[in-house]
């Protein structure tokens, strides 16, 4: 149908002719100058350039997760470093990861700007910057799980020998970073592998897609370092978690038999509602929800490098981009919604968000004694 609409049909047939041409012409990429082109992949070169309002939508998005995540990660950096009832060596891990998703809003800006522009700004720079801080961020906040996860296991499981000191937890966190550090510093100098564009052509995430055993190589190690490692350890240490959890609810149970009595926790909060408990649940959900938003991304960079690439449409590609950008800024409100003492600073320093929690330290003359035994534990 394009070879009807020649230049001398006239201008009312002008607006089909410039449609035409663009189903037929504009193919992804097509916007990227000729001496950038090698940043495009041949696979995204067989679908049709995104609509503009696409891009609209996914800036519209961004921008909301941009709020979310500066709102939501600020006030947990900024209560968690300043709230002394928060000073613990156990809280340096939240605020560590608050860290991380603090740093993985870094690429929202870039990602808005490049959608009005429909493309990458910067080309291989650009897409260098918005790569690293992807790569840093996501890397470092799966191990910050697991080192999370490893905390709670043993507080709970040891809470007077096992709690870990600020000393022990500084190193942790160095680990971390260092931990994110080889796949993020390969890639931006070209070592091995590199970032390159994906779905819309306006994100950047390492190379899954060219055809050489190099590339296969790296993509399986990254996936077996930043995905499969952080995820075998924080099951591990979960499930010790909640078998030492088990174990010590059924021996007050026997003794409690034993003595003839009820409960031997008639003077305080049940086991399974104690402070503890109540933060390792929340750890464990921002795990789930860790799993839940990375899980998808592992398929796709799994599926390019080994798998049928022809389920690999742009769309495809960026919904799961976006549920790991939204992860970042939900962890915050997690720990909003179900840690006791963030809630009861957040009652005091930010009245006007509605929280409603009781202060650890204000409890009743019975209550409060049996809480200052576990005052340490409570703090975490």
């Amino acid at each position: 149908m394009a070879t009807n609409y020649t230049d001398d049909i006239g201008p009312m047939a002008y607006p089909l002719k410039m449609v035409s041409q663009e189903v037929v012409e504009h193919m992804l990429g097509w916007n990227i100058p000729e001496e950038h082109q090698g940043l495009v992949h041949e696979h995204w070169r067989n679908f049709p350039s995104v609509s503009k309002y696409a891009h609209f939508v996914l800036a519209l998005i961004y921008t909301c997760l941009i709020l979310a995540s500066l709102s939501g990660n600020g006030i947990v950096i900024w209560i968690f470093s300043t709230s002394k009832s928060l000073r613990s060596a156990s809280n340096m891990f939240v605020i560590n990861l608050a860290v991380f998703d603090m740093m993985m809003m870094l690429e929202m800006p870039l990602l808005v700007l490049n959608s009005f522009y429909q493309r990458l700004v910067g080309y291989q720079l650009g897409c260098d910057i918005y790569g690293v801080l992807g790569s840093l961020s996501g890397i470092g906040g799966s191990i910050t799980n697991a080192v999370i996860a490893y905390d709670r296991y043993k507080t709970i499981s040891s809470p007077l020998d096992g709690r870990l000191n600020r000393v022990q937890a500084s190193l942790l966190i160095l680990f971390t970073w260092l931990w994110a550090l080889p796949f993020t510093i390969l890639p931006a100098f070209r070592i091995w592998g590199r970032f390159v564009p994906e779905g819309f052509l306006t994100t950047c995430s390492f190379d899954y897609f060219t055809e050489d055993q190099d590339t296969k190589v790296f993509v399986m190690c990254i996936f077996t370092w930043s995905y499969c490692i952080p995820m075998l350890l924080i099951c591990y240490f979960y499930s010790k978690l909640f078998g030492a959890v088990r174990l010590h609810e059924r021996m007050l149970k026997e003794q409690a038999k034993k003595m003839n009595v009820k409960s031997l926790a008639a003077n305080k909060e049940d086991a399974g509602k104690s402070v503890e408990i109540r933060i390792a649940k929340v750890a464990f959900t921002i795990f789930f929800l860790f799993v839940c938003s990375w899980t998808p991304y592992a398929f796709v960079t799994m599926t390019g490098a080994f798998g049928d690439r022809s389920l690999l449409t742009p769309v495809a590609t960026m919904i799961p981009a976006v549920c790991a950008k939204i992860v970042s800024c939900i962890d915050p409100w997690v720990y909003a919604i179900n840690h006791p003492r963030y809630r009861a600073e957040l009652q005091k320093r930010v009245p006007w968000m509605g929280v409603r929690e009781a202060d650890p330290d204000s409890v009743s003359t019975s209550s409060g004694a049996t809480a200052q035994t576990q005052n340490p534990t409570a703090e975490a």
